[in-house]
């Protein structure tokens, strides 16, 4: 790890500052990531700057079929909320079932959140 210093007026930097180039399909440089901490701690060195290379970031494994179950899941999750969501029919039904478990032990605390698991265990029950 390296201690980074910035210039005067930047405080730090969060993020990737540079990427390698992509053309014809060869890569050419590397990524450069700033990451600053936030955590309380004695340290005062809070800024870290991390070099990659170009390939570190290529998938080495082949999709598995636990992965595209998964993704399946994801997308048609994903779609049922959005459906849900704008639905008219039942968004005042959604809202009033919403406000009544926001206060229970397990009550998920935003609305997307709530239908994102209503939607989930409606898929999980079909499949």
């Amino acid at each position: 790890m390296g201690k980074v210093k910035y210039a005067t007026g930047i405080d730090y930097v969060s993020g990737s500052l540079s990427k390698p180039k992509t053309k014809n399909g060869h890569s050419c440089g590397t990524y450069l990531i700033g990451t600053h901490r936030v955590a309380a701690t004695e340290n005062p060195n809070c800024t870290r700057l991390y070099v990659r290379d170009a390939e570190s970031y290529k998938r080495t494994t082949p999709v598995g079929p636990d992965e595209l179950a998964a993704r399946a899941r994801f997308k048609a999750v994903r779609s049922a909320v959005y459906s849900r969501a704008h639905s008219l029919t039942t968004l005042s039904q959604d809202q009033a079932a919403y406000q009544a478990q926001l206060n229970t032990a397990e009550g998920r605390k935003t609305f997307n959140a709530y239908l994102w698991q209503k939607c989930g265990e409606e898929y999980d029950a079909q499949h």
